[in-house]
C-alpha cells in the first residue's frame, strides 16, 4: 500500500515536472522563475548568515535554541497555512467554480506533498536524533554525513514552497512566504552548525557544511516552480504539494526536536510567537 502510494507521488510529480520542461524547451519558461531563484537565494543566504555566529559560539542554552526553532516552526506552519493553502485553494476554486472540489485539488497535492517526503525518509539514509540512523545503505556512512542528509530532506520542501508560492509570479503569495522561510532559516543556521560542532566539525567546517545545505533551497525552488508552472491546475496541486511537504517536516521533524529536551511550554510559545508574526507579515505584505 505504501508502496503504492509512493509510486502514485513519483508519477505526479514526474508528469508535472516533465509538462514543464518541454514548455521551458518550447521557449516558455515559468513566469516566476527569476523570482522563484531569487527567493531560493534569499534562504540559503540567510542560513549562512545564521551559521555565521557559531565561529564564536561553542552553544546556546538549550531552552533558547528549542524556543528559536519552536518560533521557525510556528512561521513554517502560519506559512504554509497564509501563504500556500489558501491561495492554492483560491486558485483551484477558480478553475473549479466549487469550493468543495477546490478543497480536494489541493488536498491532492498534499498528499502528493507528504508521500514525496515518505519516500524520501524510506530510501535516503540519514539520522533522527530519537531513532537514529535509517535509510539503506546508511552503516556504510558516516554519522555526522546522515546528519547532513537529515538537513537536507528538511530544507528541500523550504526550497519547494518558495518556488511554488512564485509559479504565477504573484509577489502577495511569494513574498511573504520567502520572507518568512528567510527569517526562519536564520536560527536554523545556528542550530545546525552548532550541532555539527557537538558532532565533531570544527567551527569554520561546521559554519561552511551548515551553509551548504542552504543550497538546497534554490534547487528546491527550481523543483516548486517547474512542479507547480504549465498546466492551470498544476498551480493548485503544486501549492498543496509544498503544503504537505512543509507540514510533514514541522511535524515529524521540528516539533519533536524542540520537545525532547523538556522546554516544551518556551518552545510552544516560541512557536505561538512566530505563528503571529507571520500572519502580520502575510497580512501587512499580502
Amino acid at each position: 500500500m505504501v508502496a503504492a502510494g509512493l509510486a502514485l507521488a513519483l508519477m505526479g510529480v514526474v508528469l508535472l515536472l516533465g509538462y514543464s520542461m518541454v514548455q521551458i524547451l518550447a521557449g516558455s519558461p515559468p513566469a516566476g522563475l527569476r523570482w522563484a531563484l531569487l527567493g531560493g537565494m534569499a534562504a540559503f543566504m540567510t542560513t549562512s548568515l545564521g551559521a555565521l555566529p557559531a565561529l564564536f559560539l561553542r552553544q546556546v542554552p538549550q531552552k533558547v535554541e528549542d524556543t528559536m526553532l519552536g518560533l521557525a516552526a510556528g512561521m513554517m506552519l502560519a506559512a504554509t497555512a497564509f501563504s500556500l493553502i489558501l491561495p492554492g485553494l483560491a486558485a483551484a476554486e477558480g478553475l473549479l467554480h466549487s469550493k468543495t472540489l477546490a478543497a480536494g485539488v489541493v488536498v491532492f497535492g498534499m498528499a502528493l506533498g507528504v508521500l514525496l517526503m515518505l519516500g524520501m525518509e524510506a530510501f535516503l539514509p540519514h539520522e533522527h536524533e530519537t531513532i537514529g540512523a535509517v535509510g539503506p545503505g546508511h552503516e556504510r556512512i558516516a554519522r555526522i554525513w546522515l546528519f547532513v542528509f537529515a538537513i537536507a530532506v528538511h530544507n528541500l520542501p523550504e526550497g519547494m514552497a518558495i518556488g511554488a508560492s512564485f509559479a504565477q509570479a504573484d509577489l502577495q503569495v511569494g513574498l511573504p512566504l520567502t520572507m518568512a522561510i528567510a527569517i526562519q532559516d536564520i536560527p536554523e543556521g545556528l542550530a545546525v552548525a552548532l550541532a555539527l560542532q557537538s558532532a565533531g566539525f570544527s567551527p569554520k567546517k561546521s559554519v561552511l557544511v551548515a551553509a551548504a545545505t542552504g543550497l538546497l533551497e534554490p534547487l528546491g525552488a527550481l523543483l516548486g516552480i517547474g512542479l507547480s508552472s504549465g498546466l492551470a491546475m498544476a498551480y493548485p496541486i503544486g501549492l498543496g504539494l509544498a503544503a504537505g511537504a512543509m507540514l510533514f517536516v514541522v511535524s515529524h521533524e521540528v516539533i519533536p526536536e524542540t520537545h525532547r529536551n523538556g522546554h516544551q511550554t518556551a518552545a510552544t510559545l516560541g512557536l505561538m510567537a512566530g505563528f503571529a508574526i507571520m500572519m502580520v507579515l502575510d497580512t501587512a505584505l499580502g
